[in-house]
Order: C-alpha cells, then sequence, then structure tokens
C-alpha cells in the first residue's frame, strides 16, 4: 500500500470535535460543584462555554452546520438538566448518541454499507466506488467493528456511573472516553485496515473496480 504512512488520524482528524465532547460537560460539573451543585450555574458555565468554542471555530473557518451541531448539543444537555433537576441528566443526550450509534455502525456492517468506508470515502471524494472493491469494502466492515467496541466500551463505563449517580464521574469519563479511546479507535481501526487488505493493493485512495460488465 503507497499509503502506509497515511493513517485515518490524518484523513479524519478529531481532535476539535475532541474539544465540543470534552470542554462543555468538564465546565458544567465545574460549575455544579462551584454554586454547591447548582444545575442552573452548570449549565451557564457550560453554555458560556460552549459559545465560546462555537465563536472560536467559527473564526478558524470550520463549516457553520458542523459548529452549529456541536453547540446544540450542549444546548439540549442543559435543557433537559434544568428540566429534570437532575445533574447527571447532563449527559443523558451522551449516554444514548453511544447507544445509538454503537445500533447505527453495527447495522451498516450487516448491510454492507459500512459507515467507516462512508465517512473515509466522502473525505476522499470517491462516493461509493470503493463499495465495488471487495478487498476495502471487507477492510472497512472488519475496522469498523472497531468503532462499535469504542462505542460499547463508553455504554460499559457511562450506564453504570449514570445509574449510581455520579456526576462528577461521569465529567470525569466524558474526558478520559473522548480523544484518548477516539486515537485509540483510529489507530486500531487502521491497523485493521492494513492487515486485511492485499499486499499489492494500492491503497485507499485508490479502490480497484472489480465489476464485470455484463456483455
Amino acid at each position: 500500500m503507497e499509503e502506509k504512512r497515511e493513517s485515518l488520524a490524518d484523513l479524519l482528524g478529531g481532535r476539535r470535535g475532541a474539544l465540543d465532547a470534552t470542554l462543555p460537560p468538564v465546565a458544567f460539573v465545574a460549575g455544579w460543584l462551584a454554586g454547591g451543585r447548582s444545575i442552573a450555574v452548570g449549565v451557564t458555565a457550560a453554555l458560556v462555554v460552549g459559545v465560546l468554542l462555537a465563536v472560536f471555530r467559527l473564526r478558524r473557518g470550520d463549516r457553520p452546520g458542523a459548529v452549529l451541531a456541536g453547540l446544540l448539543g450542549v444546548v439540549v444537555a442543559a435543557m433537559i438538566a434544568m428540566y429534570t433537576g437532575d445533574g447527571r441528566d447532563f449527559f443523558l443526550p451522551r449516554l444514548l448518541s453511544n447507544a445509538a450509534s454503537a445500533l447505527v455502525w453495527a447495522i451498516s456492517i450487516v448491510v454492507r454499507w459500512p459507515l467507516l468506508g462512508v465517512v473515509v470515502g466522502a473525505v476522499l471524494g470517491q462516493k461509493t466506488r470503493w463499495r465495488r472493491d471487495p478487498a476495502l469494502l471487507r477492510a472497512y466492515g472488519l475496522a469498523s467493528w472497531v468503532w462499535v467496541l469504542q462505542y460499547v466500551i463508553r455504554l460499559a463505563v457511562f450506564v453504570p456511573l449514570y445509574l449510581a449517580d455520579q456526576t462528577v464521574a461521569l465529567g470525569i469519563a466524558q474526558v478520559v472516553l473522548t480523544w484518548p479511546l477516539v486515537a485509540a479507535c483510529l489507530a486500531a481501526s487502521w491497523w485493521v485496515i492494513v492487515r486485511a487488505l492485499p499486499e499489492e493493493h494500492p491503497g485507499l485512495r485508490h479502490p480497484q473496480d472489480r465489476t464485470v460488465s455484463k456483455p
């Protein structure tokens, strides 16, 4: 493969998304504790940090849709926590999104549209050409299971902490299981792809069309 030096981390990035996922929850927990377990103080801190992140990302030229989606996640979490009056519920959207993501990624593999291939194919401008390459289709399918495992790991940590009403621990887990886990997932899924593709395969950027046209 000619792209052995190029990894999924190079193609997909993820550091900015990690900031969106970690800084507002950390701000919420800090404000919640500083305010004597006040939901209002925690929510205010999270929203302020969320808005500052959004402004920072817009000034850096990030896509407005992605920026607004990140800010919307903070707003929804804040609204749920304010409605229930329970600090742990700030993390409920994250818990539900990980459960949904694990399910969707698993289904995508079963129906032979592995989401890792969809995402990388879109980034590389290949549309669906990668699906006509059996080797790439198989490699993306195997590597997508690593992403399913990522979401399952988060659920295995988040669910017990949520049920035990451990708001501070949920905030810590959010940090530990965001960028470090994503980095490990990117590295592991890239290793799976490299191992799954034949030695002579030209790499992700060059899908081989194995479709045989009918006479």
